[in-house]
């Protein structure tokens, strides 16, 4: 595992293309390149997600700086990638970002198709739902086992335009914003994954499976749906600088909406989304100590499940999948941590270990150490009453506990980052679950810190 983080990093590392166009430099009495005019960063995607695999692509990052005179803000940003990951995940997405578009307001845009064809899916309400690790690692199709077996595909289509501005100074926010998420549900596709192999043959069992055939899932809601979400809310941000902040707090509140008219299912609810993230300096310009708090929980109405995992951030932070994995809780499953409403937390040690400049780009070096936890505070209702006193022989022993009590699911571990020009951020974690009901561990490399 050792050589491969390092020759992922060194990969990506050595990957990095990154060209001026029209770019004129001021320097700084630290040596601190200031960019002007365009930045453009354009990297082949070698990264890898425990929860989602090797991924391998292309991205392009185009930045704008006008003039430099707010470097390291930047007047436009626009980020294309199309990827694919060895575990069947699909990334079409393309956003752009802006203060400039509308004079006075900040708006973010997103199109995104993002196909996967083995989502982690563990239930619902954190430990009461049983993971059997042990059981998911057998793949004896005597015993008609799946090491698929708490997955299933997703197609996503997302589409998002959101908006903010200013009520006093820049500081102080309103935001606004409309999204649309139209979910394709299904089984993992097994007879494709079989094709070829004449042993570790996958079955059809999996949780999803056996959710839907003992009436878990309601039947309307198997296949998923299409929902348009309205949005509405607060910001207060005071950091210094958006891609790493070593001073300041952002914190954000926004309700949502999603009214059964303008889906195609006959669900509706209202929902708060509250994140709050405080920076310390501890070394002015070297080290700094960051923790982010958030809940987020349903207010009225009847969520569909394949509704609860999605975070809700502001942006540029896109939407990501639920608690557990390298968004959240590093170290635990994916999607571990599911229910009407959850919180989670994280609290990350940050140090600069070296600053330079390569091929006329400002370049930094940062370790990290970190602690993330999430829990289910609103457990999320289902009919249990379908489903058997024992479960077949080739299922798990349990894939429901009711009477298991609900604590904080930890994952601990630390990570390594690159940054170029301040605004593109290569980063490696790696995690550590701190129960085998969550999992085992994670190596994750990303773009950003992870907030």
């Amino acid at each position: 595992m050792k050589r491969i983080n390092f020759l992922l990093i060194v990969a990506m590392f050595s990957v990095s293309n990154l060209s001026a166009l029209d770019q004129d430099t001021i320097v700084t009495g630290k040596e601190e390149k200031i960019k002007k005019g365009f930045s453009l960063g354009g990297v082949p995607v070698v990264a890898y997600d425990a929860d989602i695999g090797f991924k391998y692509g292309a991205l392009v990052n185009l930045y704008w700086y006008g003039d430099g005179s707010r470097y390291p803000m930047y007047d436009h940003s626009v980020y294309i990638e199309w990827s694919r990951t060895t575990k069947g995940n699909g990334i079409n997405q393309i956003t752009y970002d802006t203060d400039k578009l509308i004079p006075g307001i900040r708006s973010f845009f997103e199109a995104s198709y993002l196909t996967e064809k083995a989502l982690d899916f563990y239930g619902f309400n954190g430990y009461q739902s049983v993971y059997d690790m042990d059981y998911e690692a057998s793949t004896d199709m005597h015993d008609n086992r799946n090491a698929l077996y708490y997955r299933h595909a997703r197609q996503l289509l997302r589409l998002k335009a959101d908006f903010q501005g200013k009520i006093t100074g820049n500081r102080f926010r309103w935001l606004a914003g409309v999204a649309y998420y139209g979910n394709k549900i299904d089984s993992v596709d097994v007879d494709k994954l079989n094709e070829g192999k004449t042993s570790g043959l996958l079955s059809y069992n999996s949780l999803y499976g056996n959710y839907v055939q003992y009436g878990l899932i309601p039947e309307d809601q198997a296949n998923g749906g299409g929902h348009t979400i309205l949005k509405a809310g607060l910001v207060y941000d005071t950091r210094d600088n958006e891609p790493n902040p070593f001073r300041g707090i952002w914190t954000e509140m926004q309700l949502h909406y999603a009214p059964s008219f303008l889906s195609n299912t006959s669900y509706s609810y209202t929902r708060l989304v509250f994140t709050h993230r405080q920076y310390f300096t501890l070394i002015p310009e070297w080290m700094s100590l960051a923790y982010r708090l958030s809940y987020q929980g349903k207010l009225t109405g009847e969520m569909p499940f394949y509704m609860l995992p999605y975070l809700f951030n502001t942006a540029p932070k896109l939407t990501s999948d639920g608690v557990g994995g390298s968004k959240t809780v590093r170290g635990i499953r994916r999607n571990r941590v599911a229910g009407d409403g959850f919180a989670y937390g994280n609290i990350e040690l940050r140090g600069k270990i070296l600053r330079t400049t390569v091929w006329n780009q400002n370049v930094y070096i940062a370790l990290s150490g970190f602690l993330d936890a999430g829990m289910v505070t609103q457990k999320y209702k289902f009919d249990t009453t379908g489903l058997p006193g024992s479960l077949p022989a080739n299922l798990p022993e349990n894939i429901i506990d009711l009477d298991e009590e609900e604590v904080p699911h930890l994952g601990y571990g630390g990570g390594v980052h690159i940054a170029i020009n301040q605004n593109f951020i290569i980063t490696v974690d790696y995690g550590f679950a701190a129960r085998k009901e969550d999992g085992d561990s994670g190596l994750y490399i990303n773009l950003n810190f992870l907030f």
